[in-house]
């Protein structure tokens, strides 16, 4: 059995990021041979991910990299905001939306297998689900192009929880930021009313007319209520129509176009959105890490 150095475990903790004990007990296992030892922790590694592929991760962080003219919003989740706010998840967040913005992937399948200093995305997932103790995982992105003439505005709010980026034409960056700051506090659904499927105006142009007649409006003035209310429905949900935060007295088409531009595209994602996530008490959740 070969003779194991301090140095050897201390260059293997210091290059994949594990405990003290893993990784002398990786060498022993491979006989003092680094590279053995380091698949030894790859295997390991990719063993704990994969019993945690039932638990629900809904924090994490959501990142923006921008490159030349190519953009990527990422969220990648972990179980608790106590991981979600460590160097070492901060630092993959990081790693995973710069690869994917230079890359541009076009499928998740993609994205996992993008190479990286640690190996592809996925490999590096799995090397931080096992320093972390946590499932940790790509949940989505997307890679966002503009043209010449336009520019990327980018948002990360209270940290990553929400991110928002657009792209505008005829404006400068500050302005860009600007409209992603509102898209963050908003959450628009759709750019402009052109962008609404003509399937949800129509269901809900039903509803506010059974709900005029309900409150037994006479039918010849139904029409010019419902129309109004159907107004107000598309000004809530669709971004050039709502009340700019940073000036409410105009829409943000109307900001934007004050300045000479005009709005292309939007993204924003919230982290955690959608997912269900069962509520557990403290004990309980005390009781499974006693458990393992």
């Amino acid at each position: 059995m070969a003779s194991i150095s301090a140095s050897q475990v201390k260059e293997l903790r210091e290059k994949t990021g594990v405990g003290m004990m893993d990784a002398k007990k990786a060498l022993v296992a491979a006989d003092g041979d680094f590279e053995k030892a380091t698949e030894i922790l790859r295997e390991k590694g990719a063993a704990k991910a994969a019993k945690k592929n039932d638990k629900v991760a809904a924090n994490g962080l959501a990142r923006i990299a921008v490159h030349d003219n190519d953009a990527a919003i990422t969220e990648i989740n972990s179980e608790t905001d106590f991981v979600s706010t460590n160097d070492t998840f901060k630092d993959l967040v990081d790693m995973v939306t710069d690869v994917i913005a230079i890359k541009k992937p076009n499928s998740m399948e993609g994205a996992m297998a993008l190479p990286t200093a640690k190996g592809t995305i996925n490999d590096a997932i799995v090397e931080t689900t096992q320093i972390t103790g946590e499932k940790v995982s790509l949940r989505r992105f997307q890679v966002v192009t503009k043209e010449d003439d336009e520019v990327f505005g980018a948002y990360l709010h209270n940290g990553g929880l929400i991110g928002a980026l657009t792209v505008l034409k005829g404006v400068d960056a500050s302005v860009a930021k600007e409209v992603a700051m509102h898209v963050a506090a908003t959450n628009p659904q759709f750019l402009n009313r052109n962008d609404v499927p003509a399937e949800r105006l129509a269901q809900e142009k039903e509803e506010l007319t059974k709900e005029a007649l309900n409150e037994g409006k006479p039918e010849k003035i139904v029409e010019k209520m419902v129309e109004g209310r159907l107004n107000k429905f598309l000004a809530e949900i669709c971004l050039e129509d709502q009340p700019f935060v940073m000036d409410p007295d105009q829409t943000v088409g109307q900001y934007v176009a004050a300045k000479g531009g005009s709005i292309t595209s939007f993204v924003r994602y919230e982290v955690g959105e959608g997912i269900e996530v069962e509520q557990k008490s403290f004990e309980d959740e005390v009781r499974e890490q006693m458990n393992g």
